[in-house]
Order: C-alpha cells, then sequence, then structure tokens
C-alpha cells in the first residue's frame, strides 16, 4: 500500500484494507496528520468532548450531567466557581480545532495563557484570599477583591511542551488498526496482520482511499468512546 496523502484543504485521506467478506476494515495506512489527530484525542477534557458530540449523540448519562450543569441556577456555584469551567473547560493550545479535523471550542481562543503578566488582587479587609479577576467577592468578607497586589520575588515559569509541530516524526507511515491501536507501517507487519486476522485470500481484501475531514473526525471521536471497530463503523458501516 502506497502511503496516505493529503486531498482537499483540511482534509486528509487514508487508504483503508477492507475484508469484503466480513464487511470490516483490517486496518488503515495513516499520515503524520492522522495520527497528531488520534493522539490529541487524548488530551481533550471531558467538557470538551460532551459540547463537540452533544447530549444526544453521547452514550450513557454524561450528556444529562453536562446539561444539569447548563441548566443550574449561578446561584447553586461557589463564589469562586463559574458554569463555563465546566461547560467550556480549557482545553490544550493544540486542541483547538485540532488538525482542522474537529470545531475549535470558542472559549479556547480567550483561555490560552501566554507571556501576559499575571495580577493578583485582595480585598480591603487583607483576608487570606487572593484573585486573578478584581470583580470576585471574598469568600470571607464578601467585599469585592479590586485592590491590587505587588508581587515580589521571582515568578515560577510553568514550562509548557510544545505541540504545535504534533506529536509524530512525518518520516514514517503508520497503520491503524480497526480499534485505533498505532504502530509504524512496514512490509513485516502487513504480513503478520494478515496472518493475524486468518486471510487465506487475497482477492477477498479491498483498497479504499477514504477522505478526512471535520464530520469524519466528530465521528471518529464519537467512536472511539463506544467502538472496538472504530474504522469499520465511520467509513464502511457508516452507523455513527
Amino acid at each position: 500500500m502506497a502511503s496516505s496523502t493529503s486531498s482537499s484543504p483540511n482534509k486528509v485521506t487514508l487508504k483503508l484494507l477492507i475484508d469484503t467478506k466480513n464487511d470490516k476494515v483490517l486496518f488503515a495506512e495513516a499520515s503524520k496528520a492522522v495520527i497528531d489527530f488520534l493522539f490529541n484525542l487524548l488530551r481533550l477534557p471531558v467538557g470538551t468532548v460532551v459540547k463537540l458530540l452533544t447530549k444526544n449523540g453521547m452514550v450513557g448519562s454524561i450528556g444529562n450531567l453536562y446539561h444539569s450543569v447548563e441548566t443550574l441556577s449561578d446561584n447553586y456555584m461557589e463564589q469562586n466557581q463559574t458554569k463555563e469551567e465546566l461547560l467550556n473547560p480549557i482545553a490544550p493550545v493544540s486542541s483547538a480545532g485540532i488538525a482542522g479535523f474537529l470545531p475549535a471550542n470558542d472559549a479556547d481562543a480567550n483561555n490560552i495563557v501566554g507571556d501576559e503578566v499575571t495580577l493578583y488582587y485582595r480585598c480591603l479587609n487583607r483576608c487570606a484570599y487572593v484573585t486573578c479577576d478584581s470583580s470576585t467577592r471574598c469568600i470571607n468578607c464578601s467585599q469585592v477583591m479590586a485592590y491590587q497586589m505587588d508581587y515580589i520575588g521571582k515568578k515560577a515559569v510553568r514550562k509548557n511542551i510544545s505541540t504545535a509541530n504534533g506529536f509524530v516524526k512525518d518520516v514514517v507511515t503508520f497503520m491503524v488498526m480497526d480499534d485505533l491501536v498505532v504502530q509504524p507501517m512496514s512490509t513485516i507487519s502487513s504480513i503478520t496482520l494478515l496472518n493475524k486476522f486468518n486471510i487465506k485470500e487475497v482477492g477477498a481484501l479491498q483498497e479504499k482511499v477514504v477522505e478526512m475531514g471535520m464530520d469524519e473526525g466528530i465521528k471518529l471521536l464519537k467512536a472511539s468512546l463506544q467502538s472496538k471497530t472504530v474504522l469499520t463503523s465511520v467509513f464502511i458501516k457508516k452507523d455513527v
């Protein structure tokens, strides 16, 4: 199988090897862009996943939990907590519009922490609490914490590992199993898999090139949470 290549803008192609007798994807040949997308799924906060899939597309009760937060009155929330933190959690920078396959969270652009100076505030009564939001009320005296404090000493710098270039090197083609097991592709690994699946008739195998864009990305995310035959569900049976 030749390596997968880019297709139309914001889409990439995967080359599927299909067992036509069982109507099942044995594995897919995938490029760096696809693997980076799959690996980035592990970094998405649960709240972001629920929002992407919508409560009607979720399996189980997590969608109901998300809706409960949506409809809960702010009066029931702690003064230093907001529903926004649960409904639109801060995702890793590279998770916003992962490789063009998932829509970016509206709040992500406002939540990315850069090199700007962080300001700290206290209340007039000098209670033992600080905040970065000058409109917050002190949980001890209920006064607005609008008095800026001076920071003394060196600030600890949190080193964030950049994922702007993705996770895997663009030096090899990868093999993605139907259950999303990923490994570097080689002739030996392909033959080993055919033996594993007990494929006796090569004529029963079919190669199929499919495109992966935002729609397929969301379906892959959903299928990965509920199925062991992800590629088959998304690209062959299309029952996601």
